[in-house]
């Protein structure tokens, strides 16, 4: 029997162990399947691979937030032929630019998350006093996260059709010979909302750099319950992570220097990325967004912001996220004789290639997962959406990220809306891979900049919705002939 591609990541190998000698497997610096824990020490090395496994290419490090940036609107490109322009274009079928990459890297990093959780539970059964508590919940967190990542990948959104097909939920640890469907949307995230909040009571609420603690657990229900269209549980875990006080909102004067430090005040969930340690270089997530040929020729001017975007940030020109713009290559050409700045560099440090270590040579900047500003737009979002809206509450919360647009009125009771919100989330987290998620559970129209470089493409119209087929991911090949089942599980139109 064929192995399905999905599980050939969650092979559970003991090599020459037998079951008996499991447990005295030693660990690893990696996370790999098959690796087994004694101690609440080895269960952090563990921890320690999957984090860095989340901040690969393949994932957070670069793919993940470059597909939902690339595809929103507020990014464009300015020709054809540099790379990744298949995913502004839509160039996408289940045996060409399928961006299986995710697909594959969420279920290996789950064959470590459902490894790690099952030795932890052997460990307790058999009797052991080490205290898994913080790991186990951080494993279950994680697992809720990618299962996240992936539906919104490959399944429609929860409030369009939660019963259409969404992404294999596995929990547990497979042989080789499984072959797993797809489940439903909505039982994908009843199996996250489970994850997070049986994670929730194990977390330590302490700081923890790098890892994940009780309140990146609540900033992420927050962001689940949103997408969930569950406003009163979203505006709860939103406000129990603000009113902690343990992490605060950037100053205006604080907040462009916040991109070229590790773990400021506003980072809830950041993955750390280390020269000669998962480092992309010329390839990292902010190389795709400096002007060509900054700090290398290699650098290639893969985007650039969109029209639509610089007119919004344009709304004030003292907005303190200019900061991390600076000229295009397009700029004060003669198409575009005045400045534009469309090339971004928070995920360079500065426009100055600062990097975040205050190291010499080095651009690596860690992954922002959850910000703090994100928890404020959630709470201002839920608090107008949800049944009884709290239109002053909302305006509170949007107020304190529409301060770095100093020059813009304040948002009140009377004038609040949720196009105010939603410009100021695009604002906010341009180039944190938000945009097109936001889009699409929005419901909105997404109309690209295809003009700005003549871009003309047949995989899609200049404006789409979620009404198009090619806004969810197909299967992708490899899967399909690993586990030809899943063949008739495939999302329509491919």
């Amino acid at each position: 029997m064929k192995k399905i591609f999905l599980i050939s990541c969650f092979v559970y190998t003991l090599a020459s162990s037998s079951c008996s000698d499991f447990l005295d497997v030693k660990p690893t610096t990696s996370a790999d399947a098959g690796t087994a824990i004694e101690t609440a020490a080895d269960a952090k090395v563990v921890l320690n691979g999957l984090m860095s496994k989340l901040a690969s290419a393949s994932y957070y490090g670069r793919n993940f937030p470059l597909y939902a940036d690339s595809k929103g609107g507020d990014l464009t490109i300015t020709s054809q032929g540099r790379g990744y322009d298949y995913l502004y274009v839509f160039n996408h079928s289940e045996s060409s630019n399928s961006y299986s990459s995710i697909w594959s890297q969420g279920y290996h990093c789950l064959a470590q998350v459902n490894n790690l959780i099952e030795s932890i539970e052997k460990l307790k059964t058999a009797g052991s006093t080490e205290d898994f508590d913080n790991y186990l919940g951080q494993a279950l967190t994680v697992r809720a996260l990618i299962h996240f990542d992936l539906v919104r990948l490959y399944g429609e959104p929860y409030n369009e059709n939660k019963s259409a097909l969404g992404v294999p939920t596995v929990t547990k640890l497979l042989n080789g010979e499984a072959q797993e469907l797809r489940n439903t949307v909505d039982e994908n995230y009843k199996q996250i909302v489970d994850d997070l909040t049986s994670a929730e009571p194990l977390l330590s609420k302490a700081k923890a750099n790098g890892f994940i603690n009780f309140f990146a657990n609540k900033a992420l229900q927050a962001r689940v319950y949103l997408y969930m269209e569950n406003y009163t549980e979203s505006l709860a875990a939103a406000e129990e992570v603000i009113q902690a006080d343990i992490y605060t909102l950037y100053e205006n004067s604080q907040w462009a220097e916040s991109w070229s430090t590790e773990f400021g005040t506003e980072s809830i969930f950041e993955l750390g990325v280390y020269p000669n340690e998962g480092d992309l270089g010329n390839s990292s997530l902010g190389a795709m967004y400096r002007k060509a040929g900054h700090g290398s020729s290699s650098i290639l001017g893969y985007f650039t912001a969109s029209t639509s975007f610089l007119d919004k940030l344009s709304e004030d020109a003292d907005d303190v996220r200019w900061s991390i713009m600076a000229a295009d290559e397009l700029s004060e050409t003669s198409t575009h004789p005045g400045k534009r700045l469309g090339a971004s560099y928070k995920y360079s440090g500065s426009t100055g290639l600062a990097g975040d270590k205050k190291s010499a040579n080095s651009t690596a900047v860690n992954i922002k997962v959850i910000r703090l500003s994100e928890l404020y737009l959630i709470a201002a979002e839920a608090a107008l959406e949800k049944n009884a809206p709290d239109r002053q509450k909302s305006a509170n919360y949007l107020n304190e990220i529409r301060k770095r647009s100093p020059n813009l009125p304040a948002a009140s009771a009377a004038n609040i809306t949720m196009n105010m919100i939603e410009e100021e989330r695009s604002k906010e987290l341009f180039t944190e891979g938000h945009r097109f998620f936001d889009m699409i559970r929005w419901n909105k129209t997404i109309t690209f900049d295809d003009d700005l470089g003549a871009i003309s493409t047949i995989h899609r119209e200049k404006s789409i919705d979620r009404t198009f087929y090619k806004t969810i991911l197909p299967i992708p090949l490899d899967e399909i002939n690993a586990n030809p089942a899943i063949e008739g599980q495939q999302n329509p139109g491919y």
